[in-house]
């Protein structure tokens, strides 16, 4: 970036460790595998999203009410320890946010007050999953140092949203994505409480696993943290070193 008159320069988000090996093929990996699931569940939901605009519905309610669902499934089951029902009510209202965005494309009508809309109540959705189970371990889980992992994981995760936002409303573009984004801790969460919700149904060993999964979410939300934080340490650096130098 340059000051009045001098060039502008763009300044580019570089990984933070080594991009040779498998840091790059993991990267690579995962961003296939994000491609190919999204394709699959857009084909899968375009018909219901273009049933839905024939409806009269329009995207921002789609957004409203699968976060309404996902709260309450969240704060309504989890709290119990009802992990399996929660987690299917959850899943079910989290398609909303492949939904939505079916609908904007159709419609023609994709916006910034969406995309703002979108993100934001995403970032609720995760609170209520994350708080819900905070909650059963405070209560009937008593355990109070699995509470503090999940109030931990609930933090770590607006934390490693918020570094990205705010390095880009200084305009410092990160793309680096970090070990665990949104949809791996979800994935990790839902699928771990889940399956530990089949200890109600007499399966037994699984309860250990949701204690895992808040462990990993947690240590991987703590590293995503600091490879954003200094990622965009390096280009806040980079654009002062370019502002002085024009």
């Amino acid at each position: 970036m340059g000051a009045p008159g001098g060039l502008i320069r763009p300044v580019v988000c570089r990984a933070l460790w080594p991009q040779a090996g498998t840091r790059e093929i993991g990267a690579v990996g995962k961003a296939m595998l994000n491609k190919y699931a999204r394709a699959f569940f857009t084909r899968v939901l375009t018909p219901f999203a273009a049933f839905l605009i024939r409806l009269g519905v329009s995207p921002d309610t789609v957004t409203l009410v699968g976060t309404a669902g996902s709260v309450a499934g969240a704060l309504v089951f989890f709290p119990r320890g009802e992990f399996f029902w929660g987690t299917i009510t959850i899943t079910l209202f989290i398609f909303s946010d492949l939904v939505d965005g079916n609908m904007a494309r159709q419609l023609g009508r994709t916006s910034k007050w969406g995309a703002f809309l979108d993100s934001t109540l995403d970032r609720v959705a995760d609170a209520a999953i994350f708080g819900g189970i905070a909650m059963w371990y405070a209560g009937k889980g008593d355990n109070n140092l699995l509470c503090a992992v999940a109030v931990f994981c609930l933090a770590s995760g607006l934390v490693v949203s918020y570094t990205k936002a705010r390095a880009e409303s200084q305009g410092l573009p990160c793309d680096v994505s970090g070990l665990v984004e949104r949809a791996e801790r979800l994935v990790i969460s839902l699928v771990a409480a889940g399956v530990a919700g089949l200890q109600t149904f007499g399966v037994p060993y699984v309860e250990w696993l949701l204690p895992v999964a808040l462990w990993l979410v947690a240590a991987g939300s703590l590293v995503t943290v600091f490879q954003r934080m200094l990622t965009v340490r390096r280009e806040a650096f980079e654009a002062d070193r370019v502002a002085a130098g024009n």
